[in-house]
């Protein structure tokens, strides 16, 4: 089963445009979708059926301030907020404020529309890494690839009213890569996303809704689509010592 899924993902990896730092640095492509400069809207319409519908909810962040580039903010309980768009260079950002605070720091509160895949990933293993929790806080937004981060959560949480959606990864630079340039990369940056997620506990059919949707459209996660894909996991409870 498991095999026949990465074989699937492999097939349609090669309909996609692509969000590959190693290719931007060797000049073959540029970075990928980036919510500071694209013209698209950050919260796009829904596909559900086919059929675009307005986003279940609205932000109550303004879209000037999710444009701007992730910034991270250290509030009460440890919560760290990162906040914007995950631009080229957030997740070396991350890094040192980790490193500078991580003490401090317990969970990751999300709110971007996105940006660079590379860059989600890195920020994903950082946070399984040191162990911290993750979460989206209500009528805030995690889009596109901003469930990569979320999905790095030991413990990982959405309010009912959260807005997290996938789509397919593209890039929007003004240049492109040659075809046969676009299938290899987005073969291997499909795989390695279907492997991070397999890491992180995350099932199979999150990442078939991102492949199904364009990337003009946002599948809209609901609560109970986010708990059968284990985006969504609560902290286990361990026994007592003495128990």
């Amino acid at each position: 089963m498991r095999g026949a899924f990465f074989g699937l993902l492999a097939a349609a990896g090669a309909f996609l445009f692509v969000d590959l730092r190693e290719m931007s640095l060797a000049n073959a492509a540029l970075p990928g979708h980036d919510p500071m400069t694209t013209d698209a809207p950050v919260l796009p319409p829904a596909l559900t059926d086919g059929v675009p519908h307005p986003p279940p909810v609205e932000p109550a962040t303004p879209q000037d301030e999710l444009r701007q580039p992730m910034r991270f903010e250290l509030t009460t309980g440890g919560v760290l907020k990162a906040e914007g768009a995950i631009d080229l260079g957030a997740a070396d950002r991350f890094a040192e404020e980790i490193a500078a605070r991580g003490e401090y720091v317990k969970s990751i509160t999300l709110n971007s529309p996105g940006g660079s895949v590379e860059d989600a990933l890195a920020i994903s293993r950082l946070i399984r890494e040191k162990g911290l929790n993750t979460q989206v806080e209500t009528r805030a937004l995690c889009a596109s690839s901003c469930p990569l981060i979320l999905a790095g959560g030991v413990a990982r949480q959405a309010a009912q009213d959260a807005i997290v959606g996938v789509h397919q990864v593209f890039n929007a630079g003004e240049e492109r890569p040659s075809p046969e340039q676009a299938m290899s990369a987005a073969q291997s940056t499909t795989a390695r996303i279907a492997r991070h997620l397999d890491d992180m506990g995350i099932a199979d059919g999150l990442w078939l809704h991102a492949l199904e949707t364009p990337p003009d459209r946002l599948y809209y996660l609901t609560p109970e689509e986010m708990t059968q894909f284990k985006l969504v996991k609560e902290p286990v409870a361990t026994a007592k010592q003495g128990d």
